[in-house]
């Protein structure tokens, strides 16, 4: 009897092992079917196959940027971290070195070669039908160490499109450490003399600039605002370098968000050579320290994970006290001139399609009278 009862128990034993692995199986393949659920909704969410948002593991916080701009995020992260290119990467050495290939113009546009006094700039055009009512002065970005590359070209473009066929004129201003300040204050100034001489009025001009083009895009109309010269019609910054001295709280708070200059003092946004024995307090270096009154109406776009994203809040905020229509777009989750996705990302092609709209709002402000409530809600 004894016997039996103890072949009894060994075999309810086995039973319950039995039971207990096939439970583990079961809950095992129940998980794997739902993340095998989850990535098949990502990836049809990425290929536009349906607006059903892919389910989230429990725990983990809502994206609130798409996944496209989420991967780009990433990649940047990835190779600001490598121990060799990182550091090359944000000191600016290898936008500095950077040898492209001839660009090729598309077929639709012409381009019309410059000399100014100290620097070349290049004029973009569409071929048929041209819109004359306006040109853009483009001054491009690259921490006033960076020349004119292929991607200003491409900017260019854009502008055109969204502009209705309008100009782009882009000056190759002179860059430190071989020309520090004041050299590209003065290549901006010649550019903008340059077509006023053109027959171009200043209420024809709209100065864009992305990160250091931003902020000489500000130091400009504050030059011409001191020598009793016209400004133009508006300005477009894409996250405006205005704070050369670095003092902004999110040069503290987006520290380790920062995917670009995060993580690091020792990088281009941190370089002196630009200043060089100048003030970095001089309005003319940092435009947030100067005094906007009398400005036009200005759009400024930043991402709100940018070490620089202080630049563009403050910079909104003493322009509005001083009476400037502005509008600031911050961008959720978005890095230091996301724009450069152009139309591949989500994000940075709603910000173009939004300096689409800024242009047709000039055009508005240029033939109707608005009160002040229409300007704010324009604005």
């Amino acid at each position: 009897m004894r016997k039996i009862e103890e072949n009894m128990e060994e075999k309810q034993e086995q039973l319950q092992e039995k039971e207990k692995i096939e439970g583990n199986e079961a809950q095992e393949n129940k998980e794997a079917k739902k993340e095998e659920k989850i990535e098949q909704k990502i990836e049809e969410k990425i290929e536009g196959k349906t607006e059903e948002k892919a389910e989230k593991p429990e725990g983990k916080k809502d994206r609130k940027s798409s996944i496209q701009a989420a991967i780009v995020r990433d990649m940047i992260a990835r190779m600001t971290a490598d121990r060799l290119l990182g550091p090359k990467l944000q000191k600016g050495e290898i936008r500095k070195k950077l040898v492209e290939p001839a660009w090729k113009c598309p077929a639709c546009f012409h381009v019309t070669q410059f000399t100014l006094p100290y620097c070349s700039a290049e004029m973009l055009s569409r071929i048929q039908d041209p819109n004359m009512e306006r040109v853009v002065l483009q001054l491009h970005g690259g921490g006033y160490i960076g020349a004119m590359r292929n991607k200003y070209r491409s900017f260019a473009g854009l502008y055109n499109e969204l502009g209705r066929g309008i100009n782009v004129f882009t000056p190759d201003y002179r860059v430190a450490p071989e020309n520090p300040f004041p050299a590209a204050l003065e290549d901006a100034v010649s550019a903008y003399e340059r077509l006023l001489e053109m027959a171009y009025k200043p209420a024809q001009i709209v100065v864009a600039g992305d990160s250091a083009g931003g902020g000489l895009s500000l130091a400009l109309c504050l030059y011409l605002k001191d020598h009793g010269i016209e400004l133009p019609e508006g300005l477009i910054l894409m996250s405006p370098w205005t704070d050369l001295t670095a003092s902004g709280e999110s040069y503290e708070t987006n520290f380790t968000l920062d995917p670009l200059f995060g993580n690091t003092r020792d990088s281009m946004i941190y370089n002196l050579d630009y200043i060089g024995e100048d003030d970095p307090k001089n309005p003319y270096i940092s435009p947030i320290f100067g005094e906007y009154e009398g400005f036009p109406p200005t759009l400024v776009q930043v991402g709100s994970i940018e070490m620089l994203l202080s630049d563009s809040v403050s910079l909104a905020k003493k322009a509005k006290a001083a009476g400037v229509k502005v509008r600031l777009s911050i961008y959720e989750e978005m890095f230091h001139v996301f724009q450069m996705g152009e139309l591949m990302l989500p994000e940075s092609k709603r910000a173009w399609e939004e300096v689409g709209k800024f242009l047709r709002v000039l055009d508005r402000r240029r033939k109707e009278t608005f009160t002040q409530q229409e300007e704010e809600e324009m604005y």
